[in-house]
């Protein structure tokens, strides 16, 4: 094709567009404006015929109209427009009869926007009060967060929350409206009484006859249960710290145990896993397996895994309390296992031969072995991908299950880290130095912060080695060979009277006073957007305040205590 062909062939294209851009060209009027009279009677025309075309033509007709306008016009139109295409719907559902949708959208917001919708207007604030909004949204975190549940639990208020009051007994929409940044008050405090270590603690000294040492413990609201080591298996009430149980037929020290509702299961230095009914205390089974000391068990969903210092596993299928019969057993550590822990893949167990061993569950064939620490390996929690395991060498490992890398190791312990537990923001472990160390979870994940700045708060109560210590977001509770079992409140914890000596942040030590700065700290777990506006004067709340080395790996670490001491035994 020739250069002309070529360019003769592009003119009805280019023609076409120079037509359309000259359509859709601003129009000036070079005649000047009209009179207000005869813009009058021309638009007045215009509309009359505007009105008489389809609703397509009518927008056809719109739009050409834009296109001749320019840019100036177009955002005057627009101002106009976006008034006219704004709706009150939260205030026109109620006048048709449809409170409950109006009340179910806006019961969508957080705190921050419902504190927001209410100075709206008049009939938004009324539909947020006649909903009882703060109070759903006060009953769904409570659904949602362990924490908010708790606090609920503690302060009482739970007893106002998912029940249909009758109309004498209904409380005031004022009512929840000023609960809520309580609450928030309340959730700040905890979080910064645990950064800076302010507490308070209770003390039962458990006063054994024999030999001091309380080697494992269980708690909730009402009791703590705890396995002693002379023989014996103690129940403490939880208000009076008083023993109100005690479990006699272990021959042995009780080492390891677990409850539920129904049983405790104990296990022991005399070989034998017992059961227990934990209404009447009576042992219901003996379980005889093992050849040597039972030194950890968990059981759930019908399944109880243990571990001894034959350095075998075993895995048991419970039918009932009377009847549970071994299915497996898993042998492959060259050492006494210490420790499992379990769910719906893997098993976990870890040994005095330094390594840490999975098996899966539904098969219970060997998956992998975990290698890195130096020395035997004396507890450890499994949950989700993570593993958290504490040794001999006195460092603590986080580890990838899926692919058995080490992701981080915490230095601090002085001593054999001998228990260690985490939930979503925490680690607490506690070791033969007597500490208890409180170390940021989701900080220790994150390989750019400093292993110096991982410790939150280093606990010094305890006069001998911690042996057990469990915790949730109000409180730890901790046992040692002191014969003593510290519960520490993180809760009510805050003023300056409950500040004591040995709480230091970031591991270091303390002044007298165990203080520390008593500045604001964001939130950093199970709480909505709380940047809420205050209560109204009248319902203001004050703070917390709610309205009306040994030469073998199966040898201790040290020489025994005395001659019946037991202990787990890693290198």
């Amino acid at each position: 094709m020739t250069t002309i062909e070529y360019e003769t062939n592009l003119k009805p294209l280019s023609n076409n567009i120079e037509k359309k851009e000259e359509i859709f060209k601003p129009v000036t009027n070079h005649k000047g404006p009209v009179s207000p009279e005869e813009f009058k009677t021309q638009s007045n025309a215009c509309v009359q015929t505007f009105r008489g075309w389809s609703e397509h033509q009518q927008v056809d007709f719109v739009q050409t109209l834009l296109h001749c306008m320019n840019q100036i016009q177009h955002g005057q139109i627009d101002q106009h427009l976006q008034p006219l295409l704004q709706r009150d719907f939260i205030s026109a559902l109620p006048a048709r009869g449809l409170h409950q949708i109006a009340e179910n959208i806006l019961a969508y917001l957080d705190s921050h926007s419902l504190a927001k919708a209410e100075v709206v207007c008049r009939e938004w604030q009324r539909v947020i009060a006649d909903g009882v909004l703060w109070r759903k949204l006060i009953e769904r975190n409570v659904r949602l967060h362990p924490l908010w549940r708790g606090l609920a639990n503690r302060r009482g208020w739970i007893k106002a929350l998912f029940k249909h009051h009758s109309p004498d007994t209904i409380l005031s929409h004022q009512y929840y409206r000023t609960l809520y940044p309580t609450i928030i008050r309340d959730i700040r405090n905890i979080e910064e009484n645990w950064k800076y270590g302010h507490y308070k603690s209770k003390k039962i000294q458990c006063r054994s006859e024999q030999s001091k040492g309380v080697y494992c413990l269980q708690y909730d609201d009402d009791k703590i249960v705890s396995g002693l080591r002379d023989n014996t298996i103690k129940v403490w009430d939880r208000n009076t710290l008083k023993c109100t149980r005690t479990l006699q037929g272990h021959t042995g020290s009780v080492l390891c145990l677990q409850y539920d509702d129904q049983v405790i299961i104990t296990g022991s230095s005399d070989s034998t896993v017992r059961v227990w009914d934990v209404n009447t205390a009576e042992m219901v089974n003996t379980l005889i397996h093992h050849c040597e000391a039972v030194l950890h068990l968990r059981f759930d969903d019908g399944m109880m895994v243990t571990c001894s210092k034959d350095r075998s596993i075993a895995v048991w299928d419970m039918v009932n309390p009377g009847e549970i019969n071994i299915r497996r057993v898993l042998v492959g550590h060259r050492a006494a296992v210490n420790v499992v822990d379990f769910d719906q893949r893997y098993i976990v167990s870890a040994s005095g031969d330094r390594t840490i061993k999975v098996w899966a569950t539904s098969t219970c064939e060997f998956v992998r072995t975990l290698n890195g620490h130096r020395r035997g390996i004396a507890c450890l929690q499994y949950r989700d991908n993570l593993v958290v395991s504490g040794s001999s060498d006195n460092d603590i490992r986080l580890w990838d299950i899926e692919n058995g890398a080490c992701i981080r190791t915490l230095n601090g312990h002085e001593e054999l880290v001998r228990c260690i537990r985490f939930d979503n923001y925490r680690i607490v472990s506690g070791a033969y130095d007597g500490k208890i160390k409180v170390w940021d979870l989701k900080a220790a994940l994150d390989p750019r912060v400093p292993v110096s700045e991982l410790c939150l708060q280093t606990l010094e109560q305890h006069t001998g080695r911690v042996f057990r210590l469990q915790f949730d977001e109000f409180q730890i509770v901790s046992s040692s060979h002191d014969d003593t079992i510290i519960i520490w409140d993180f809760l009510d914890g805050r003023s300056d009277e409950n500040n004591h000596a040995g709480a230091a942040p970031n591991g270091q030590p303390s002044n007298s006073n165990g203080g520390g700065t008593n500045s604001s700290s964001a939130l950093t777990m199970t709480t909505p957007n709380n940047n809420i506006p205050p209560a109204t004067a009248n319902g203001a709340a004050s703070n917390n305040q709610y309205p009306p080395r040994p030469s073998s790996l199966n040898e201790s670490l040290s020489p025994p205590l005395s001659p019946n001491h037991h202990d787990i035994p890693v290198d």
